[in-house]
């Protein structure tokens, strides 16, 4: 890949986008992972207004440090760089305590993915208040291999930057970009369980692996042309490729014959 060239063609497509929709900036949320530090510094690099937003809720340390570590490092190198911290700690508590109590490993899936929830709609919050544009961290592997991700929580977004690069491509383009060697190393986490565990512990394989499988799939093969390991990832990604098609296809919509009418 021509990593410097792809990092000039992203940045001139997100610039062009906003100034032909009147649109005066980005908003992200931040989250010390990877994807986030790329996007924040890819919207920063147009020259354009960016809002970083640390929305916190009950997050692990670790995560936060990583947050304020990139933020910190954006803030010096790009003038037009704002942040804001939002803790949501106390939003999604009030949340939890008014809905029904339902099975535990039911529940804790189902308020996952209300953190990624409230923090889409404090993400388009800011955005109408500046008439920015909420900018998406999703890559390839996520957004179109293994729909990992939430709907309409961090799936919910103007536009996406990165969205048609592998993992490996975006730790490509954050090594040429000067990221936070901790942010380059730090294990991969959506950051929804307020713990320690992964992308990979959640998944059950790593993005190399799953960026295989998709190339594999892509070019017609099945599980059975496989054995031992290749064949569990395989397995993994394309079960989870079937199973979040729900996600990465577009809206159902129940289309009304001319008879009918």
């Amino acid at each position: 890949m021509k990593t410097e060239a792809v990092i000039t063609h992203i940045v001139d497509w997100l610039k062009s986008y906003a100034v032909n929709a009147k649109i005066d900036g980005f908003v992200i949320g931040i989250s010390g992972g990877i994807d986030s530090a790329v996007t924040s510094t890819l919207c920063a690099k147009t020259g354009l207004q960016l809002l970083c937003l640390e929305m916190p809720i009950h997050q692990h340390p670790s995560q936060v440090t990583l947050a304020q570590n990139h933020i910190n490092w954006l803030k010096a190198n790009y003038p037009n760089v704002e942040t804001l911290t939002t803790d949501l700690s106390s939003v999604f508590d009030q949340f939890v305590s008014v809905v029904p109590k339902v099975d535990e490993q039911d529940r804790m899936m189902a308020l996952a993915n209300t953190r990624a929830r409230l923090r889409m709609t404090t993400l388009y919050y800011f955005a109408g208040l500046h008439n920015y544009l909420v900018a998406g961290t999703g890559n390839k592997i996520e957004d179109f291999g293994v729909g990992f991700y939430t709907k309409y929580g961090d799936g919910g977004v103007d536009l996406s930057p990165i969205a048609d690069l592998t993992k490996s491509e975006v730790y490509a383009l954050a090594q040429s970009m000067g990221i936070d060697q901790q942010i380059q190393e730090a294990a991969p986490t959506d950051g929804l369980w307020g713990d320690h565990r992964n992308d990979e512990d959640q998944i059950g394989a790593s993005y190399p692996e799953l960026e295989w499988a998709m190339a594999m799939q892509e070019n017609g093969k099945k599980a059975t042309d496989f054995s031992g390991r290749e064949r569990e990832v395989f397995e993994i990604y394309s079960r989870l490729n079937r199973v979040n098609q729900h996600k990465m296809a577009p809206i159902p919509v129940c289309r009304i014959p001319i008879n009918l009418r």
